[in-house]
């Protein structure tokens, strides 16, 4: 949905008391295009073949909501999230609950599980690693 939004009601006081609410165990609506089964098929296949796609509430937590950079209309945010949840369908609820819109122009994971991207080697390192004999 191409849609535009009111922001001018919006300040940093408001960013961080909504954040807030954010935190903790929250239901989610997971969107139509995910890997979810619904009678066995994954949801985006149906929906993909403009089958009627009805999807459930999930519980998710939410560990961490940071607010790492306000540069409005932009809000950049940093999550610690249990499985399961979806960021882009986070960044659309946090739109919502501030009677604004919102939607993720980018999207990074920089951890899961044991494995960290500060941890992770550069292509050159890996290609140095394979060519150098044992």
């Amino acid at each position: 949905m191409n849609a535009t939004f009111p922001t001018d009601h919006i300040t940093e006081k408001l960013l961080l008391q909504i954040a807030a609410t954010f935190v903790g165990d929250i239901e989610q609506m997971p969107p139509i295009y995910s890997a979810i089964k619904i009678d066995g098929q994954a949801a985006y296949v149906a929906a993909r073949n403009g089958d009627e796609v009805t999807m459930k509430m999930r519980n998710v937590t939410i560990k961490e909501f940071e607010l790492t950079k306000i540069d409005m209309p932009l809000v950049y945010f940093r999550v610690v999230c249990s499985k399961g949840t979806y960021i882009r369908s986070l960044a659309y609820d946090f739109g919502r609950a501030l009677n604004s819109g919102a939607y993720l122009a980018s999207l990074c994971r920089t951890k899961i599980g044991n494995f960290n991207v500060k941890d992770a080697k550069e292509v050159d390192e890996w290609v140095k690693e394979i060519q150098t004999p044992a």
